[in-house]
């Protein structure tokens, strides 16, 4: 491995399990870094809708960290962020309260302690694409699917891997491949709807 696992294990992250969600070890680290790169944005707007009580909104950003969090194998800090999902999505304002700053003070110290690998040079796998283009793939899909056509589907789909999803829209990719494969197309168009209607973010 080109970095330090030791950094990771002290971090507290499950490295197996962060490969095993992100692919292999060069995007696990990518998806690090992005990680890394995106707390100031995220943790903004966290508070930010804590203080309007735009709890939609505070549901819909603490739950892509839950999955952001477990992609990196950041188990125990998931399962915070699940915590105030479920008190958003049930209305329980007084947990939410209670519970978002030492959740944020949490993933604070998670990114302290990765910042040797957020500050490292980017690293880009070679495969992987921008949102962008896997926007534009992802539509190119649908046409293809429409057309019954079994070879490009199978090419888009394979190019549609290299785009960093989250861990519930690679899954929902992981399903529409697997309908392509058996050749049910409009299964599997649902299914790369579903993905282009989530922001492509990680």
């Amino acid at each position: 491995m080109g970095y330090d696992v030791k950094i990771l294990e002290d971090a507290g992250l499950d490295v197996s399990k962060g490969i095993g969600y992100t692919g292999n070890e060069e995007k696990y680290i990518s998806a690090i870094q992005r990680f890394y790169r995106n707390h100031e944005k995220n943790r903004l707007k966290i508070e930010e809708y804590l203080a309007a009580e735009d709890y939609e909104n505070f549901m819909i950003t603490v739950h892509a960290m839950k999955s952001n969090s477990r992609m990196i194998g950041a188990l125990t800090l998931g399962d915070m962020f699940e915590e105030l999902e479920t008190a958003a999505r049930s209305g329980n304002t007084g947990l939410i309260d209670h519970k978002t700053p030492s959740v944020l003070s949490a993933y604070d110290d998670l990114i302290e302690k990765i910042r040797p690998l957020g500050e490292m040079d980017t690293v880009k796998p070679a495969d992987e694409i921008s949102a962008e283009e896997a926007l534009t793939t992802a539509n190119k899909l649908l046409a293809a699917l429409d057309d019954f056509d079994d070879e490009l589907s199978k090419e888009l789909a394979l190019k549609l891997t290299g785009y960093p999803f989250r861990i519930t829209q690679k899954e929902l990719l992981t399903q529409a491949i697997g309908y392509i494969n058996d050749f049910l197309y409009d299964e599997a168009a649902e299914k790369i709807r579903e993905i282009i209607s989530s922001p492509f973010s990680i």
